[in-house]
């Protein structure tokens, strides 16, 4: 039996929108096919999101919320500051290496919708660098890091490691050489911070 419109939920939509764009890639998949997989109007898309813009922006956060969220608990765990920026830039190198390579044809989907997002990477983007911050504070609290300005140096460690979880990046993940250079960036950042 179809959903109604009443046990219709956003989270349903955005499911469902996932597996359109998956399928039809983002220059073909519309409302309609989105509201065809659910068995409802396209109207009731609506109801839910104002626009195709609105959906895809929201579509596009959620994806970029799971790494967000996975990231947000090695950033807050209570343990020292070098082994919790160590593993967090590992798990961030690690999310974006398992969605290039697990579901490519999603991951190029969602390339284009992050280029066109009105503020959904935006804001990723800054959660991303507030978590840095907080692990390079805690370290310059303990004595571990000796940042002036921790809000700063979480920007430049995640410039500086923009080859490993920037999405232009992709190709380049799966070379052999890829892990041992991004130890070396790594260690290369850790030994700057103690400085």
């Amino acid at each position: 039996m179809a959903p109604t419109s009443e046990t219709l939920t956003a989270e349903r939509i955005l499911e469902a929108t996932e597996e359109v764009l998956r399928r039809h890639g983002p220059a073909k998949a519309t409302v309609v096919d989105v509201a065809r997989a659910l068995g409802v109007s396209h109207g009731s898309v609506y109801r839910h999101f104002r626009t195709k813009a609105a959906l895809r922006e929201a579509v596009t956060k959620r994806w970029l919320d799971r790494t967000s969220e996975a990231l947000s608990g090695i950033a807050a765990a209570d343990r020292d500051a070098e082994s919790r920026l160590r593993d967090w830039l590992a798990a961030l190198f690690d999310a974006k290496r398992r969605k290039a390579g697990d579901d490519p044809e999603l991951f190029a989907t969602y390339s284009v919708l992050t280029a066109e997002s009105g503020t959904a990477v935006g804001e990723h983007l800054a959660d991303l660098t507030a978590q840095l911050t907080r692990i390079i504070e805690a370290g310059t609290a303990d004595g571990t890091f000796a940042a002036a300005d921790p809000a700063a140096a979480a920007g430049a460690v995640f410039q500086a490691t923009v080859r490993f979880h920037d999405p232009c990046h992709a190709r380049e993940w799966e070379r052999p050489a890829a892990e041992a250079e991004f130890a070396a960036v790594v260690d290369l950042i850790v030994r700057g911070l103690r400085a």
